[in-house]
């Protein structure tokens, strides 16, 4: 089809890279391989602060992004009533799997969902047109790793902390976790970034290739994954990408302040130690006021 020639000044080019992906996207692809990756790199070291954390609150826990179950089981397993939300129906298929295995059905709650518009009753006690689940709010809510970030659109991020303080009860607790230094990444194309074999024995081996993207005017980091899975002769190759918002712990903390939360600490590690900007963890805590 012929454009027309255009009657006013001719518009600036536009940028030929690709726009930027939702956020969700990717991780459907990653459910195979989620586990496998975790597992040689941040393992399972934030489990026992999360599991504390709730142990400390009382009550039931929401966990945002709840993904293959990795935190969700370990909570379960120590006593805690949880309700795990996720939007991969691939990443849910895995979890739902381990919790039934695991005979933690009435324990761990699984929903399939979308964070910006939770399915729950007002944390406060009123009643919500919205919510199946019933039983008025949480003691805490968190969002593990980096969860958040993936709320590429500063609208998307706004309702879901409008949502996380209705649903959570005055004197609630809100954990988040971000990526560490993320707006500092370094970034680096083809690197191979782990090796290993996956679901031994008989399993396949698989090498991640992995190339990470700044997108400064955007403020997004972007990793663009290839998994080649090598079982007997066949090989197979899985490319997608997982985009997150490079946001630091002082402009998350201004965000939520301005949703009607009040911090409450500031962590650089799991142990419970101050932030600061060369930490390699960065955990907000923050509470629904009474």
């Amino acid at each position: 089809m012929t454009r027309p020639k255009a009657q006013s000044p001719k518009p600036k080019a536009r940028s030929r890279e690709p726009e930027a992906q939702e956020g969700h996207e990717g991780w459907d692809e990653y459910a195979p391989f989620y586990d496998w990756e975790n597992a040689r790199t941040l393992g399972k070291r934030d489990v026992p602060f999360w599991r504390n954390l709730a142990l400390l609150c009382g009550g039931r826990v929401l966990e945002l992004g709840c993904g293959t179950g990795r935190i969700s089981l370990p909570l379960g397993r120590a006593g805690v009533q949880l309700v795990g939300v996720d939007r991969s129906d691939p990443m849910l298929a895995r979890a739902r799997t381990r919790v039934r295995r695991a005979r933690l059905t009435t324990q761990v709650g699984l929903i399939r969902g979308d964070i910006r518009f939770l399915p729950f009753e007002d944390g406060d006690g009123t009643e919500s047109r919205r919510s199946p689940q019933g039983e008025g709010g949480f003691s805490m809510v968190f969002a593990p790793y980096g969860m958040l970030q993936s709320l590429l659109r500063e609208r998307d991020l706004t309702a879901t902390l409008t949502e996380v303080r209705r649903v959570l009860r005055p004197g609630g607790t809100f954990g988040i976790e971000l990526v560490a230094d993320l707006p500092a990444w370094q970034e680096y194309r083809q690197r191979v970034s782990l090796k290993g074999w996956r679901n031994k024995p008989g399993g396949s081996h698989v090498t991640l290739v992995e190339t990470v993207r700044q997108d400064r005017e955007r403020g997004l980091t972007i990793f663009d994954q290839e998994f080649s899975e090598r079982r007997g002769g066949k090989k197979r190759v899985h490319r997608f990408a997982l985009s997150f918002r490079t946001l630091s712990v002082p402009q998350m903390s201004r965000r939520l302040e301005k949703a009607g939360f009040e911090i409450t600490a500031l962590l650089g590690d799991y142990q419970g130690g101050p932030w600061d900007p060369r930490a390699d963890v960065w955990v907000i805590l923050a509470r629904n006021p009474l």
